[in-house]
């Protein structure tokens, strides 16, 4: 074994220097695994830890190399325990080169999974404001929406409001997500590729920045469309960005959690915009402009507070940074030997991908989103939960509440107040989502969820046919949209964006999540753009009804199409997706949705649900072995 050639992923260094060091791209079965799962068509939809059976002289020596090329030789021995660790994580109390801190610090990763570094959370928090940056930015234009039309000559409501009116406010509301899915979404990914993912941040800040300020002067509906184009780049990088920022940086037990908190601040945003609004809604006739300026606020922290961040650790890895990657999960981890652990381990899972995808530029990675079969899969995944986002109709409020609260009979101020609600229930009740996206897990979150969107939704849209002068009217209508944001808030709002940033390869990241926030924003315009139109020809009752029915549409290609990803590390989710489509689909339908009918509705207690995936038992994400360990280790 004494030729064995180092195990490091294959990244964006040249072919050259490859021949120099010796690299030869092998995988980990040419490194002593006895057997490889195959990562394009798993149709056994096993979950293999790429460690797993190498001997313990093979990994030591492959460490050793390992560490060489990355000009890593003073952490050998520091390297070696964490790849001890990483190939069976839950047996690292049989591990006799780890001292007890060490071991104290694994343990603490099941027992007290939230007690993490500073470095972590504040990367977190700068994630959150960035969020809020998003919902801010959503929420000003709901209320400028009752004034700026006709100070620009485009009314669109009362004896004045025509067709034309109409599409004008519809395609201005929709210019962010215009910018956003036509070039925002999609310069995220060289600008990734070139400046990283801190560097894309404080870009989008820029422009999350300077267009707020200019929509609060523009001086006609054509400049303030230009501005929500260009306000809509900022966005769109930004939202293809923060998400794979903060899933790269987490821990996978936790990963959910905190990465969700990117629709979970977006709805403190969205708050805070309804908040705004408010505040400076008796102020005269430049109230919109301050309703659509003050988005700028959020703005600020997140340019300046970005590079006190650690960069992606898994970026440095891509570039070849070793170094500077063992000093990001340094300061994103709490010991060196967790650190350790995690390069090594993500190095070699990801030199597994290197193996069936290879390198590739911008044009190619695109055309492979939908060609190889591991990422064609995630593709379709994040496009159904992408696009599940706007079909349930959640934006119709987010964009128009007050318009909508307006239609029921409210006063404009009143409508202010109703959203303001609207904007509370959907922060609060996001909460929930913090503690259940990891143990429930992100796709029984949506199937539970969509079903209650879809009832709620269809009575708010009905209560519009109760008479007027009933003063159930106004109150039923507005529980019920609030019953619909509480439903939402916990599923289908933090899931879409937390799920698109950890399906796909470490390749295919950027542009993948670009994919998926330009088809969820793609859709917004759309709906940006035909609600005022399908408002007035529908009427509620009827706009409420046809979004009632997408929810039971996106309901079935969620139960279709959506695997699990709770609690599987980034680089293991390559064997989740590497099960068939049709191997996935015929285990939902022929064995799942016979269990749950006999265990729920016929109350069958002794059914029993083969599970789909067989894990090895070197996983390293293998929780309930993990606490079976440490609760029989005696420490508690």
């Amino acid at each position: 074994m004494a030729d064995e050639k180092p195990a490091v992923v294959q990244t964006d260094k040249s072919s050259e220097e490859y021949e120099k060091s010796g690299y030869d791209g092998m995988t980990g079965a040419e490194r002593g695994r006895p057997q490889v799962v195959d990562l394009n068509h798993n149709v056994t939809a096993r979950i293999q830890n790429p460690l797993a059976g190498i001997p313990r002289a093979t990994l030591f020596k492959n460490v050793e190399d390992f560490a060489n090329e990355a000009g890593m030789a003073e952490h050998i021995p520091l390297i070696q325990r964490g790849a001890l660790v990483a190939q069976d994580p839950p047996a690292f109390e049989q591990i006799a080169e780890l001292d007890e801190d060490e071991k104290d610090a694994l343990r603490n990763e099941v027992l007290h999974k939230w007690r993490q570094p500073w470095s972590l959370y504040f990367t977190v928090i700068l994630c959150s404001i960035g969020a809020a940056v998003q919902g801010w930015d959503q929420t000003g234009s709901n209320g400028a929406n009752l004034s700026w039309p006709r100070d620009f000559g485009v009314p669109n409501e009362g004896e004045d409001a025509t067709d034309y009116n109409t599409w004008i406010v519809g395609i201005v509301n929709a210019g962010p997500y215009i910018g956003s899915a036509a070039i925002g979404c999609w310069a995220s990914d060289p600008m990734n590729y070139y400046i990283g993912r801190r560097g894309t941040i404080f870009i989008s800040a820029i422009f999350c920045l300077l267009p707020v300020i200019g929509s609060a002067v523009a001086q006609n509906w054509e400049q303030l469309f230009v501005t929500r184009l260009l306000l809509g780049i900022g966005m769109g990088a930004k939202a293809s960005t923060v998400p794979i920022y903060a899933a790269e940086n987490c821990p996978a037990a936790i990963r959910g959690g905190l990465v969700m908190s990117w629709q979970m601040w977006t709805a403190f945003g969205i708050f805070l915009g309804f908040c705004a609004n408010l505040a400076v809604y008796d102020v005269g006739d430049i109230a919109w402009r301050l309703q659509l300026g003050s988005a700028f606020i959020p703005a600020i922290p997140l340019l300046v507070g970005v590079y006190f961040c650690p960069e992606s650790p898994r970026w440095y890895i891509k570039k070849g940074r070793y170094d500077r990657a063992f000093k990001s999960l340094c300061r994103l981890r709490n010991t060196p030997l967790q650190a350790a652990r995690d390069l090594y381990y993500i190095s070699a899972q990801i030199n597994e991908e290197a193996a069936i995808i290879g390198k590739s530029n911008y044009v190619t990675r695109f055309v492979e989103l939908f060609t190889i079969p591991r990422v064609r899969r995630a593709t379709l995944a994040s496009f159904v939960v992408m696009l599940a986002q706007q079909m349930c109709g959640i934006n119709i409020i987010a964009f128009y509440s007050s318009t909508v609260f307006v239609e029921a009979g409210f006063g404009p101020l009143q409508a202010l107040l109703a959203s303001f609600g609207f904007g509370l229930v959907n922060f609060v009740f996001a909460w929930p989502g913090v503690w259940t996206i990891d143990t429930w897990g992100r796709r029984t979150l949506l199937l539970f969820t969509f079903p209650q969107m879809a009832w709620t939704l269809l009575a708010a849209g009905l209560c519009f046919l109760i008479p007027e002068d009933n003063r159930a009217h106004l109150g039923l209508i507005a529980f019920f949209i609030f019953l619909f944001a509480a439903f939402y808030s916990p599923g289908e709002g933090p899931v879409p964006f937390t799920y698109s940033a950890e399906v796909f390869p470490l390749s295919h990241r950027e542009v993948g999540m670009s994919w998926a926030v330009a088809t969820c924003l793609f859709w917004a315009a759309v709906l940006s753009i035909t609600f005022p139109r399908l408002l007035r020809a529908f009427h509620p009752v009827g706009a409420f009804g046809f979004y009632a029915g997408l929810n039971v549409t996106a309901l079935v290609l969620i139960f279709l199409f959506v695997p699990e990803t709770k609690q599987r590390t980034l680089e293991e989710l390559d064997y989740v997706f590497a099960v068939p489509t049709r191997t996935h689909m015929s285990y939902q339908l022929f064995k799942a949705l016979p269990w749950w009918f006999n265990r729920y509705i016929l109350r069958r207690k002794g059914a029993r649900l083969e599970p789909l995936y067989q894990f090895d038992s070197a996983v390293a994400a293998d929780q309930g072995a993990a606490v079976v360990a440490v609760k029989g280790s005696g420490f508690h």
